[in-house]
């Protein structure tokens, strides 16, 4: 890192601290301002903030980890512009009717209190021991390698900048709340484009261009029925990523992920109305395009450069660490100035990806837990739970860090684990919960305790038979282990529907005042006319562009 590099960072520092300061100068009356920015956003900031959201180190670490250690495996987790347009165009109009501030206050709203409380806990668990954790762990690592420094005052440097980058993150959150996350996000998220563009084209050039990467990668196996590193779609037998249980696994999650996480969709809940929350939805669709071709082929880009000179990437444990790929290409090709805008572009992955965390979070807890106990708190009261929420939050996410610290070799493909098994309970709750109006309050309660219960057990499984060592060959162990990972996530999905059907059919209609406007065939006529003047001509244009790139996609990498 030269001088002109941390001029570069000094400037977006800069810039950050005065989007932050001009909005903690704005009034936050009450909760909704607080949490949801007052339900103003545009489309610009919602499609923004949506992407800068979902991408944090897991994609700058994690993803082009992938792309270095099984090429182009993980495309099907990334390649899901589609998956946002069921939220614009089915999940929208029932969110935006409900006025709801939390997917938990949604499931209450369509089922009943216990689907809420069940949700609740269920997110914010996953967010401290996944999200948040891993999101510092591999903040950490990433700075580490991109400054090259081991230690700092005599402490290890990754502690330095993993707890540096919280508090900073967690600052403007708590001050500033989803006005903070938003506006900020519209600043971020073009410097992080334009870094991760830069990357690409200097490996490409680095590398001597794309069809020398498909050569190098296309030569290198990936099971034994003959698909590469550069296939997509891979026999049904390979042990890893099966074509079918690939399409059905990564539509699984991105299900749960892009139309039903408050992670996600608190974004399309601060907009101002239907149209913008569509069109803000149907702009992170075009975004989410992008992470294939600016993290996980610049991750094949590292891999085929070592292959060629056999020296590029570090080693751990004697052998290549994948997960360095990203901080490798940014330390070893970026010249003066560039290093400085590429690293303000990860500053800026990892701090909209944690600020988003921490508002969502601090939200379930004041919304869904708080309030609803105390429901007379005043709104000022309110945003400052939220604030002291994220302050123990971030404290918890911290603690984890230690354990963090001994995952897998591929951090993507472990969250990618832990969130098939996170997925398919709720999915199955959200999915009839808004398509088949039979569907009752114990119905909807019972798939997702069945999804609660048979991934803590798969989760319980993996630890004890991958520390014990068993060799038995039981039922349990085939089922809750030794099945590839896909294909349970698939299963354990179908087995929720068939839950919460059996369950409906068993127990009582739903009364039709309680699901009015929350599902289909349930809407008023008013309801219905409004969600047809919100989209345009424009609005399926720009959905069939995304369809046909996503068709595109697969056809050249099939």
């Amino acid at each position: 890192m030269l001088s002109l590099d941390w001029i570069v960072i000094g400037i977006f520092c800069a810039l950050l601290a005065g989007i932050v300061i001009k909005v903690v100068r704005g009034k936050q009356k009450d909760a909704t301002d607080y949490f949801l920015g007052g339900k103003d956003a545009t489309w610009i900031a919602i499609g923004a903030s949506i992407f800068a959201s979902n991408i944090g180190s897991e994609h700058l670490i994690g993803l082009a980890g992938a792309g270095a250690s099984s090429g182009m495996a993980m495309a099907h987790w990334e390649i899901q512009g589609w998956m946002i347009l069921i939220l614009a165009w089915v999940f929208v109009p029932f969110y935006t009717r409900s006025m709801v501030c939390t997917m938990p206050e949604f499931l209450e709203r369509r089922y009943n209190s216990q689907s809420r409380t069940a949700l609740s806990i269920i997110s914010l668990i996953s967010y401290v021991l996944t999200k948040v954790a891993v999101t510092v762990y591999a903040g950490g690592l990433v700075f580490k390698q991109v400054f090259g420094v081991e230690e700092l005052w005599g402490i290890d440097f990754f502690w330095i900048a993993a707890i540096g980058l919280v508090l900073i993150t967690a600052l403007y959150t708590v001050l500033g709340g989803m006005k903070s996350v938003l506006y900020t996000s519209v600043l971020q998220t073009p410097i992080l484009l334009l870094g991760s563009l830069i990357i690409l084209v200097l490996g490409l050039r680095e590398l001597g261009g794309w069809d020398e990467m498909m050569r190098i990668c296309g030569a290198v196996p990936a099971n034994e029925y003959g698909d590469t590193m550069v296939n997509l779609i891979r026999n049904n037998n390979d042990p890893n990523f099966p074509w079918l249980g690939a399409l059905l696994g990564s539509a699984i999650i991105g299900f749960w992920y892009w139309c039903t996480d408050q992670y996600i969709v608190q974004r399309v809940l601060s907009g101002k109305d239907e149209r913008e929350a569509r069109r803000g939805s149907i702009f992170g669709a075009y975004l989410k395009l992008l992470p294939v071709f600016l993290f996980l082929i610049p991750g094949m880009i590292a891999f085929a450069i070592h292959q060629k000179t056999g020296s590029f990437l570090p080693f751990a444990n004697g052998e290549v660490n994948a997960d360095a790929a990203f901080p490798t290409l940014v330390a070893k090709l970026l010249p003066a100035g560039m290093k400085g805008l590429v690293v303000c572009g990860i500053l800026a992955a990892l701090m909209s990806s944690l600020a988003s965390l921490f508002n969502s979070s601090s939200m379930l807890f004041t919304i869904d837990f708080y309030k609803r106990f105390k429901p007379e708190t005043p709104e000022k009261k309110l945003v400052a739970i939220g604030q002291i929420a994220t302050v123990v939050i971030v404290l918890m996410g911290i603690l984890w860090i230690p354990i963090m610290r001994s995952v897998g070799s591929v951090l993507y493909a472990y969250l990618q684990d832990v969130q098939s098994v996170l997925a398919p309970g709720i999915a199955a709750a959200f999915l009839l919960g808004i398509t088949w109006k039979r569907a009752s309050a114990a119905g909807g309660f019972a798939g997702l305790a069945a999804g609660l219960i048979i991934g803590l057990t798969r989760l319980g499984a993996k630890v004890y038979y991958s520390s014990a060592g068993a060799t038995d060959a039981s039922m349990f162990k085939s089922l809750f282990y030794d099945l590839n990972w896909l294909f349970f996530c698939g299963w354990m999905f179908l087995f929720c529907i068939v839950v919460v059907i059996v369950v409906s059919l068993l127990t009582r209609v739903p009364d039709d005042a309680k699901i009015q406007g929350l599902v289909f065939g349930a809407s008023t006529p008013e309801q219905k006319a409004a969600t047809r003047a919100s989209w345009t001509r424009w609005d399926i244009l720009h959905t069939c562009i995304i369809l046909a790139i996503t068709i595109a996609f697969y056809v050249y990498f099939w």
